[in-house]
């Protein structure tokens, strides 16, 4: 073999879903060896595409592929200013097309690189949702009925949906609820579920940082009878102060972190001992590279993963978080959203779901290819998504 080097880096858009997906593919002299990597930022899919296209493709030609640590490192300072979700995801979508080369080099999956398997497969939680606590508890046993013993239960989707809105005049438009009236139904509804499933069964929810601080540390207290797996992101970043109040009064373990695009916001939380389960997108902390490291550090605090899985993640990145899961020793359990067939089409050796359990292919690399004239066939849309536009009765902004 030639000296090994990249020769091309492609940005491919797509949505099969309908949810913008940003994938690069890092190709290299020696023939038909590439990697892919997933840089999806759904509401700033173009940013990002410009990014990796203008900057880091001229950045990256002529290096070694295998130098994934020295390309990392001088990338994300190449800009001088660092972080950030569009840069950030950018370097991942690079990063992790670099740990799929390294492995089709050594012939293993990126698991062995990692150290080797701890387990087989992945657990993983789904999402139950309803309209009332019925239909919530209708969902719950269908995941179980599946296999299923993780289950998130929301009611109505993030702060609720269907409340009585109190308003004044000329309200904005925008996606309205009530967090005072989301906040009294939560306890309501795992009453029920735990009343009618038991405890066999874990359960999740999501606060999706939508009440203020105070409210999220009576929620917290209020659940502590339930047994929640954990509480996810009560907090938005700006307020993470508010988890010592949190935790010194209340046991319901805590998950934090999909909004994190920097380690000045997790450390405190884990050297601290504020949270119980880590919940970065890997893509938008810049890749496996840093998740490899940050899972390290978290297992030093006895702090477990639980990295973001939600339907804008390309199977490329779902497969990255798999071969994370299979060789951390502090794994807690995987997010997944379901992989429809017209995207395993698009992509081809998608992780698999199992009896409530995720499989990679066993394949050098990550084990996930892209058919680029199927992903063609579904062009992104650039329209901001409603469900970010939140507001609470009175017309105020709140965070989504």
């Amino acid at each position: 073999m030639a000296q090994l080097e990249i020769r091309n880096v492609k940005v491919i858009l797509t949505a099969p879903d309908g949810v913008n997906l940003v994938v690069v593919k890092v190709e290299t002299n020696e023939p038909g060896l590439y990697g892919l990597g997933c840089a999806t930022f759904t509401q700033r899919h173009l940013a990002v595409a410009s990014a990796v296209e203008h900057y880091l493709k001229p950045f990256l030609i002529g290096k070694d592929p295998r130098r994934i640590e020295d390309i990392w490192q001088t990338a994300m300072v190449s800009g001088y200013w660092r972080n950030g979700p569009v840069l950030n995801n950018a370097l991942s979508g690079i990063d992790m097309a670099l740990w799929d080369i390294k492995g089709k080099l050594c012939g293993v999956p990126v698991y062995e690189l990692l150290g080797g398997k701890l387990r087989d497969a992945a657990a993983v939680y789904r999402h139950a949702d309803g309209r009332d606590v019925s239909e919530v508890e209708e969902n719950v046993r269908k995941f179980m009925e599946q296999g299923c013993r993780y289950v998130r239960c929301q009611l109505g989707g993030y702060g609720g949906q269907g409340h009585k809105l109190h308003q004044p005049d000329f309200v904005p438009p925008g996606a309205y609820f009530d967090p005072d009236a989301y906040v009294r139904s939560v306890p309501r509804m795992f009453d029920h579920l735990r009343s009618k499933i038991g405890f066999e069964v874990e359960l999740l929810h999501d606060i999706h940082e939508r009440i203020v601080p105070i409210e999220a540390v009576r929620l917290a207290k209020q659940l502590e009878p339930y047994r929640l797996f954990f509480l996810e992101d009560p907090l938005p970043p700006e307020q993470l102060d508010w988890f010592r109040h949190i935790r010194g009064q209340s046991a319901t373990p805590l998950a934090m972190g999909e909004l994190f695009v920097h380690s000045a916001e997790w450390l405190p939380l884990i050297t601290e001992r504020l949270i119980d389960f880590i919940r970065c997108h890997v893509s938008s902390i810049g890749g496996l590279t840093p998740a490899e490291k940050l899972a390290t550090v978290c297992e030093a605090f006895g702090i477990r993963t639980a990295w973001h899985g939600p339907p804008d993640l390309s199977p490329v990145g779902m497969a990255a978080n798999i071969h994370l899961d299979l060789s951390s020793p502090n794994f807690g359990v995987q997010e997944w959203s379901a992989v429809s067939e017209r995207m395993r089409e698009v992509f081809p050796g998608s992780p698999e779901l199992r009896n409530g359990y995720a499989y990679v292919e066993d394949k050098p690399g990550l084990g996930v290819e892209l058919d680029e004239e199927k992903a063609a066939l579904y062009p992104c849309h650039n329209v901001l998504p409603g469900w970010t536009l939140s507001r609470i009765p009175d017309g105020s902004p709140s965070r989504p």
